[in-house]
């Protein structure tokens, strides 16, 4: 009976401990986004990176279901094996800098760490096909995780958002893996896209892109011989299927005016939207998926969604 009490008392210290964790982290991720100043939003920032390395070091952290702000997105595996903590400060003339945490399950150590996510962003080159680690990342705030198996390796695909400017706006497919014991950010996941680690859609700030994981509709022509009646010739016709899967649907997005390539705050959607679809270990790209269906008309014609102000609406797990 005594083993047994002690056994209550601890998990109540626990979890008081964690409350209070979640408690003082609330409050200072309120003031990341409502602080009327650069500093006092840093400020803030910096010691919630402080006080949130420090929850995830107690022990059993990795067991507690946060509740914070919707300021902060906190995305847990189904696995329960990794978990990442990510949010934005923006400054008073528009920009962006992301900052976060990842807790993972080291195999080699046998035991759940963390690390701290540093944005890299505005100093990366080739951002689509480097291997990133939580030092030199690419920021972004996340809305999804995606968890994939290839063999016998788990990968984890993060879908985010970075606001960046007053000028371009990003989002991001970016996959991850536990390699060598520590997250690694990006991998060649995209099939015949061999030197691609993630994929980044860089846009005008006043566009609405689409980027999601969803279940839609797939379009797909298979060709079909058929005898030419009364000869022996044959014809081939095309015969459109259509299913249902689950995919990475977002728009595609180019210059609106010629001579604009790599100048993004000209970029909108084009009007037409690409799918990945987990398929043998690969994300497959879909050239007939049509988002945004209510019914099974496909070919629908492209109705750009209002743009929309940022939002931190995210489940914490």
């Amino acid at each position: 009976m005594l083993l047994t009490a002690i056994g209550f008392v601890v998990q109540a210290q626990d979890k008081a401990k964690m409350l209070d964790y979640q408690e003082r982290l609330s409050v200072l991720f309120s003031r990341v986004a409502e602080a009327p100043t650069d500093n006092e939003r840093y400020l803030a920032s910096e010691e919630a990176v402080q006080l949130l390395a420090e929850a995830l070091s107690e022990e059993d952290s990795e067991e507690w279901k946060w509740q914070l702000p919707q300021y902060v997105s906190v995305l847990s595996s189904p696995d329960k094996l990794f978990r990442i903590f990510t949010w934005a400060v923006v400054r008073d003339n528009g920009e962006f800098e992301c900052f976060g945490a990842v807790q993972f399950y080291n195999e080699k150590e046998e035991e759940y760490q963390h690390l701290l996510l540093n944005d890299k962003s505005e100093d990366l080159m080739n951002r689509e096909e480097s291997i990133l680690t939580a030092d030199n990342w690419l920021g972004a705030v996340y809305q999804e995780l995606i968890q994939t198996t290839a063999g016998e390796r788990t990968y984890y695909t993060l879908l985010g958002w970075n606001g960046v400017d007053n000028i371009t706006e990003r989002k991001i497919i970016e996959p991850v893996v536990i390699r060598n014991g520590v997250p690694q950010f990006g991998a060649p996941l995209f099939r015949r896209m061999r030197n691609q680690r993630r994929i980044v859609l860089e846009y005008a700030n006043d566009a609405m892109v689409n980027l999601s994981y969803e279940t839609q509709y797939i379009q797909e022509v298979e060709p079909i011989r058929k005898k030419v009646k009364g000869t022996n010739r044959y014809r081939t016709e095309n015969k459109v299927k259509e299913h249902k899967e689950k995919m990475i649907i977002f728009d595609e997005v180019e210059p609106q005016i010629p001579g604009m390539e790599g100048l993004f705050q000209y970029y909108m959607p084009s009007g037409t939207e690409i799918a990945y679809a987990w398929v043998d270990g690969k994300w497959e790209l879909h050239n007939g998926a049509q988002g945004r269906l209510t019914d099974k008309k496909l070919n629908k014609p492209f109705e750009p969604l209002q743009k929309q102000s940022p939002n931190y609406n995210f489940k914490n797990k």
